[in-house]
């Protein structure tokens, strides 16, 4: 029902790696009309100074275990769970050890459906992101921070779980009441089959082959078709609370309809649904061109770190989420960085709008947990910089480690003046290293680098965004070197998505070793 772009959910500035051309800029904002006169990053170190990059040693296998560990996530773990909760209570109805359940089997159904939409309520999302952050940033145990982390971005485990749970109990009523037809009416029966059919594919066109090889298939059907599983949903059980098996008549009674908790359990499933439409609208929006593959949105208003928003535009259909960067709420602005990798990105550059749709509420993002933690690193790649920059810009004491490969010397080609600019103005060039591939001989030995940054900084935890090889490799060596990491969720990879990812180099890494001793609480007002 509600979309499952989340992160971990597919986003594209979380996993777009991309080649970046350089072509001149175009569309400038007019805050940076003076170029000339920003600093530039200091990228490199003198030709004399720049270290060739080591011999990478080969690589070692990882354990089975470590694959096993990695795979079996915290998001399987919720789904397992949540899982096999339902199935054991549906063993003891069907096996006739458990009558509530079916006599109420919309009820346990529906139930289902509330729970798996409130995880992927942006606005529940904040909430549950805010409480998190304010109550346990800092001194509690680092095992118990590093476990609302992981439990936060894998909320989508407990939708999935609960989402088809919550089929297999409407089937169950669905069953139930055909079981009994002598005494149903048939438009009851009718609409239980519909309901039952729109709810089936809503979870298909959410199976994460559908979602990363056909994204609009996946949110035009998950929507819309779930859309129509609510208006379904409505009429079977409002349908099935006023008609009276015994009698065979309709009980019109709104004090009988009030009094079953079926009619509050879609109540509460429709608020979730509409809560963040409610907070659409129709926005400005600048863009800059820096190259042919990368788009940087401008809008108005500044963000709190570690948020991602949802733009689109049409009010209603195909929208897609990237990080914001921005330098505090008190800023005026706030950006996305946007690569170029499907028809939609493809139109911001080819078609640039002047205004876009987007939710006024932005969804939290694995970042927004940053403030929990003393110390850690922050490693991204590519565009996935617009999910990592707010959190480094917005804590003056976060020390930077920043390695490009593949892009050139100069960043300002790459992103633009407009993000080169917010990276020179927050942060100073002692508080990073930018390692530029081409001149120092090759791509770093990332692990050694990570674990010696890890150690030097006296780091809690390390975040990872990087494309689908670039973070099981990352992500295997923390494991084995006993540091504790969150990566890009990476549910599914086609073949063919595949072999492009691995033959694809980083076009640039981000290693942010950060202190957060100072950084304000989280605050739900952006």
């Amino acid at each position: 029902m509600a979309v499952a772009e989340a992160i971990p959910e597919y986003v594209e500035a979380v996993k777009g790696v991309v080649d970046v051309t350089v072509r001149p800029t175009e569309f400038p904002f007019d805050e940076e009309k003076d170029v000339a006169k920003l600093s530039k990053i200091p990228v490199l170190l003198k030709d004399k100074e720049s270290p060739q990059a080591p011999a990478k040693p080969a690589r070692r296998k990882p354990s089975k275990w470590i694959l096993w560990t990695l795979w079996f996530n915290t998001y399987r773990k919720l789904f397992t769970v949540t899982f096999t909760v339902n199935m054991i209570m549906f063993g003891f109805a069907v096996s006739g050890h458990w009558h509530y359940a079916i006599k109420y089997g919309g009820a346990m159904a529906v139930g289902n459906f509330n729970v798996a939409i409130l995880v992927r309520n942006e606005i529940f999302g904040r909430l549950l992101y805010l409480f998190v952050n304010t109550c346990f940033a800092k001194w509690t145990p680092l095992k118990w921070r590093l476990m609302c982390t992981s439990i936060l971005q894998h909320l989508g485990g407990i939708h999935s779980g609960c989402a088809i749970s919550g089929i297999i109990w409407l089937t169950l009523r669905v069953v139930d009441v055909f079981r009994t037809h002598a005494t149903q009416n048939k438009a009851i029966m009718a609409f239980g089959i519909c309901t039952n059919v729109a709810m089936v594919i809503t979870a298909v066109a959410g199976f994460p082959w559908v979602r990363n090889t056909h994204h609009n298939v996946f949110e035009r059907w998950h929507r819309f078709m779930g859309w129509t599983g609510l208006l379904c949903s409505w009429i079977f059980i409002l349908m099935g609370d006023l008609y009276d098996t015994e009698t065979r008549q309709w009980n019109l009674s709104g004090v009988h309809i009030v009094k079953q908790q079926d009619f509050w359990y879609i109540m509460g499933m429709t608020a979730w649904i509409a809560l963040p439409w409610i907070c659409t609208r129709r926005v400005a929006v600048d863009i800059e061109l820096p190259s042919s593959k990368v788009a940087v949105l401008r809008f108005q208003r500044g963000m709190q770190q570690g948020v991602l928003g949802r733009i689109s535009r049409s009010a209603v259909k195909e929208y897609h989420a990237f990080g914001t960067i921005s330098e505090g709420r008190h800023a005026k602005y706030h950006y996305m960085v946007c690569g170029v990798q499907g028809d939609f990105t493809r139109s911001l550059v080819d078609d640039p709008p002047k205004y876009m749709w987007t939710r006024e509420v932005k969804f939290a993002g694995v970042s927004n947990t940053s403030t929990l933690y003393k110390r850690g690193i922050r490693i991204c790649t590519g565009t996935g910089i617009g999910a990592a920059l707010s959190t480094c810009i917005q804590s003056p004491n976060w020390y930077v480690y920043l390695l490009t490969q593949n892009v050139g010397s100069d960043q300002e080609k790459t992103f633009g003046s407009t993000i080169s600019s917010l990276i020179s103005r927050n942060i100073g060039p002692e508080r990073y290293l930018l390692w530029d591939s081409k001149v120092r001989g090759g791509r770093p030995d990332t692990r050694k680098l990570l674990a010696d940054t890890y150690r030097s900084w006296n780091a809690e935890v390390v975040f990872i965004t990087s494309n689908y090889t670039g973070n099981s490799e990352m992500m295997q060596a923390c494991k084995e070197e006993g540091i504790p990491c969150f990566g890009t969720l990476w549910d599914f990879v086609s073949n063919g998505s595949a072999s492009m990812l691995i033959g694809t180099d980083y076009v640039s890494t981000v290693i942010l070793a950060f202190n957060t001793a100072t950084t304000p609480i989280l605050e739900l007002n952006e």
